[in-house]
């Protein structure tokens, strides 16, 4: 054996603790093999909270549009009959609507 190592040797038996040093490894084993709380579980966590959040902005994003929406046809802006028309395809009594739908291949 060399003297380092003989000096390492030496120096963990004399200063190292090992009681505590076994029993700090076994707590980060368990923290990190722990099914509860594991690395592994802790990343699918976060990849479910960023897909929630990403889900979380659509909808205020969407929610944003609507209440625009809303806002309009309580204000009166022609709102209303744009919406009637466009997308019920209402009209006057008086007035031919034609629809042109693109031709399919």
């Amino acid at each position: 054996m060399s003297s380092f190592s003989r000096k390492a040797a030496y120096w963990f038996k004399r200063s190292a603790n090992i009681p505590l040093l076994i029993i700090g490894v076994f707590f980060i084993g368990l923290l990190l093999l722990n099914e509860d709380a594991s690395f592994s579980q802790s990343m699918i966590f976060e990849k479910e909270i960023l897909r929630l959040k990403k889900e979380i902005k659509e909808n205020k994003d969407s929610a944003a549009y609507y209440r625009s929406r809303r806002l309009a046809i309580e204000r009166g802006d022609d709102a209303l009959e744009f919406i009637a028309r466009e997308q019920y395809h209402m009209k006057r009594p008086t007035e031919d609507v034609f629809l042109l739908v693109p031709a399919t291949k």
